[in-house]
């Protein structure tokens, strides 16, 4: 066998007889990157499993063939075309309103649906007990969420008002077609039979209806056909409509850009592992220089000695690959568990090859990428080395190879991000944040490396010392673990932080004398009796607001039939069939600003046109100008109206916002109601308040913002675990290379324990050492994760939430804490074999 040549048998030996003693490691570089793979091949095979479950139970999301939806009952033509789609159909109409139990006296707003038909036709109400889910809809009974059956310790049989008619309980709804836990927290859900409706006597003048029906077609139908001949007339009448396919392509959307997102947290774990990689096998390439000089001496080529480390690196990525995708497969049967609660439909899983393969050529290709940088080294060992008694560093950035492999694994993260994007620039911005992100954390990582040398804390202890010396000793690896483990604290941290935020955001608007009780749909004849409750319960009324109905028949001349067809047209006919809530008076609110024109409060006769201001979103939007002319029909009157100014709102703030305000002298005498703010001091107050309303007036909607506070908490918490259960790859991932860095620098730290123990230090010296060491390599990784969680946070709450931030000190001194413990508990388990070893065997050089 001539090692001359380049003969792969003769490699493959060589490799495996170099790896004999030190195969443990190469399990370390393996451990690195296979929960980076675990995590694409459970989000992969997630993503395959979802598409699978979207395909076979689209009907059952939307319950049947065709679903129409409109703000308003049909009637004339549009009647007749509703009419002429089939008899198999059912009507519902939902609306909020405030559900009161009777038995305990807890009252809460819901969504009420008044069913009519034999909706779902395809799938299931799931109810307890199963027989409900048919008795409810001939009976004087109701299905109440199950969420709302726990909050109130409500059990089936008890009744239930909703209006002025008392419904039993038939059964708890646990599922409704198209329904997530979710939706079901934030709107739990009510079903009566439409027959009793009008009694309820909720359908009042501005209550907020949505009218939707179902209809169930021969199995030979092509309903997709149909619509689309269809869809002009559903234009024309303001009807939405949704299909099985649409359902399908929507929701497989929705659910494709969750596994995206996820993928790409994945992703961010594989490339710390791989960044772990890359740097053990820097620290393991120079221990073989020696070894690599003797072969170079007996005549094996540089192109040889390559190779034959080479295919080492590729072994590990195999093998790390193929565990990798193992673990993934496993992950993903209990990935449903964790994104349940996001789910309309019951996930079933099953193994998805492609995403194994695809997990498996990842891996290895990336690995690959990672781990040739440092190889490349071993091109430049001189056989002269086995002489020298010092090795030559070899300088790595001035090999144009190097970098050519640098720029491969940044076109790498972008072709990556970009298949998950399918937008060019979208991956453009996320390689930079990602890149961006590294430099940060190592650029950091640098800087704080140096303090500690530069301004070294000499009048510490012996023991302080060494421990915070070791941190820059040789071959440290000090800022790969501040890099990896400091962007696993960095996700969660901002995780929390941000979620902190958005619920301090809530509170600071439901604080001191803020409204935090809001009352809406009152009508005129009972905004008198509302007001006396709030007064005999010393509750004061913080705004009261009158709202008028109306809606847009014409812009600048033209009506929505001359938008129809009309593909040149700025505005969209969308304008005119919404239902408009405006109100009018004579100032703005603090929650709102003049950005455009001049506000008019008080009308002018003498003026002509009244005076209207907008919202800004809304007129964008709508691609409308200062002094446009609007004709609203207002119950039969027309209203001809001029744009005089346009209105920045913040929606966040507890007022009553409107897109549209009048100017006072113009509304007051057109039908109306009315809305209340209110402030309750606390629960109890607030839960009698609410009590003595609805008992009264049952049609009332209450919200009420502390329900609705714990309703966000809830919701964060849901949507973060998911987060989080990502993020902790990455955490985990941050360990194994701490693991593996740890090991790896066995030796070194033997030399150090040898040469201390001889200079006389005792084990427990050495010991205490090594625990501080891995305590300040541990608080600096936290430290540095929590800083720029905390700039993050920052940022976002100045530029994007408009918040104040005021992070919480217990939380992040919990998280620097469990972070440094947690990383000196893993430093002195694997080091633990080091003080016992004899000093023989530092000059034996056994690694």
């Amino acid at each position: 066998m001539n090692p001359n040549r380049l003969n792969i048998t003769w490699l493959l030996k060589m490799a495996w007889r170099d790896s004999r003693k030190n195969r443990s490691r190469l399990v370390l570089f393996i451990s690195s990157i296979i929960l980076g793979i675990a995590a694409l091949v459970a989000i992969y095979s997630l993503g395959d499993n979802l598409k699978e479950n979207i395909d076979s139970q689209a009907a059952t999301l939307i319950g049947a063939d065709l679903a129409l939806y409109g703000n308003r009952a049909v009637d004339g033509k549009a009647k007749e075309l509703v009419d002429s789609l089939g008899k198999n159909r059912s009507e519902e109409r939902s609306f909020a309103s405030m559900v009161y139990f009777v038995k305990n006296g807890g009252n809460r707003l819901a969504q009420v649906k008044a069913l009519s038909g034999s909706f779902p036709y395809y799938g299931k109400f799931e109810t307890v007990p199963v027989t409900a889910e048919n008795t409810f809809r001939t009976r004087q009974e109701a299905l109440v969420d199950q969420t709302l059956m726990l909050q109130y310790g409500a059990k089936v049989g008890d009744s239930i008002r909703i209006g002025e008619v008392t419904f039993a309980i038939a059964g708890i709804l646990e599922k409704a077609p198209g329904a997530t836990g979710i939706t079901s927290s934030v709107a739990p859900t009510v079903y009566i039979p439409m027959r009793f409706l009008d009694q309820t006597g909720l359908m009042q003048k501005g209550s907020r209806v949505a009218y939707r029906y179902y209809f169930k077609f021969p199995a030979q139908t092509d309903v997709e056909k149909l619509v689309k001949t269809l869809e002009p007339k559903f234009e024309k009448y303001d009807l939405d409509y949704n299909t099985v396919q649409e359902q399908k392509e929507d929701t497989g959307r929705s659910f494709q850009d969750l596994t995206r997102f996820l993928a790409l947290v994945g992703f961010v774990a594989l490339l710390l592992g791989c960044i772990g990689v890359a740097s053990a096998i820097h620290i393991y390439i120079r221990e073989k220089l020696n070894s690599i000089a003797i072969l170079r001496c007996l005549g094996v080529k540089a192109s040889q000695a390559f190779m034959i480390y080479l295919i080492q690196i590729v072994g590990i990525g195999v093998i790390g690959s193929v565990l990798g995708a193992a673990l993934g497969t496993a992950i993903q049967q209990f990935l449903p568990i964790v994104i349940k609660d996001l789910l309309p439909f019951e996930l079933t899983t099953s193994i998805s090859w492609l995403s194994i393969l695809q997990g498996l050529a990842i891996g290895i290709l990336i690995s690959l990428l990672f781990a040739l940088p440092p190889l490349v080294s071993i091109r430049g060992v001189s056989p002269l080395n086995v002489l020298r008694v010092s090795l030559d560093p070899i300088k790595l950035d001035r090999d144009p190879f190097t970098w050519l492999l640098y720029g491969l694994i940044v076109l790498f993260i972008f072709g990556f991000s970009f298949l998950q994007m399918r937008n060019w620039i979208e991956a453009l911005i996320f390689t930079a944040g990602i890149l961006g992100s590294f430099l940060v954390l190592y650029g950091t990582a640098i800087l704080l490396t140096w303090l500690v040398r530069r301004f070294f804390p000499v009048s510490w202890s012996y023991l302080w010392r060494q421990g915070l010396a070791n941190l820059y000793r040789p071959n440290n690896q000090t800022a790969i673990l501040i890099v990896s483990i400091g962007l696993g604290t960095s996700l969660i941290c901002t995780l929390f932080f941000v979620q902190s935020i958005l619920l301090e955001r809530v509170r600071l608007s439901t604080s001191g004398n803020q409204p935090n009780i809001v009352l809406f749909d009152i009508q005129g004849s009972q905004k008198e009796g509302v007001m006396a409750i709030a007064k005999a319960q010393n509750v004061p009324v913080n705004q009261s607001v009158s709202i008028v109905n109306m809606r847009l028949e014409e812009l600048n001349g033209k009506t929505a039939a001359d938008f129809e067809g009309d593909t040149t047209a700025e505005q969209s006919r969308r304008i005119f069939g919404r239902e408009y809530r405006v109100t009018f008076r004579d100032s703005t609110t603090s929650s709102e600003k003049i950005v455009k024109g001049k506000w008019e409060g008080k009308y002018d006769p003498a003026k002509g046109l009244v005076p209207i201001s907008l919202e800004q979103g809304f007129a964008d939007r709508s691609r409308i100008d200062l002094g446009d002319t609007l004709v609203f029909n207002v119950q039969g009157t027309m209203m001809n109206t001029r744009v005089s100014s346009f209105r920045e709102v913040n929606w966040g703030e507890v007022q009553t916002n409107f897109l549209v305000v009048f100017p006072t002298g113009v509304l007051e005498d057109a039908p109306q109601f009315h809305a209340m703010l209110t402030h309750v001091p606390n629960p109890q107050v607030s839960a009698t308040f609410q009590q003595a309303v609805v008992r009264k007036y049952p049609n009332i909607a209450i919200i009420d913002l502390a329900l609705v506070l714990r309703l966000l908490d809830d919701i964060f918490n849901k949507i973060g675990f998911v987060i989080r259960f990502m993020a902790g790859f990455s955490i985990l991932t941050g360990l194994i290379v701490l693991i593996s860095s740890v090991l790896i620098s066995k030796y070194q730290r033997l030399q150090e324990s040898v040469l201390l123990r001889t200079l006389g230090a005792s084990r427990k010296q050495i010991f205490a050492i090594t625990a501080l060491e891995y305590f300040f390599l541990g608080s600096l990784a936290a430290l540095t994760g929590i800083i720029i969680a905390v700039i993050g946070s920052f940022a976002l709450a100045k530029f994007s939430f408009e918040a104040e931030f005021k992070p919480e000190i217990l939380p992040i001194l919990g998280v620097f804490l469990f972070v440094s413990l947690l990383t000196v508990f893993i430093g002195l388990i694997n080091s633990r074999g080091i003080l016992s070893r004899p000093p023989l065997e530092v000059l034996r050089q056994d690694v």
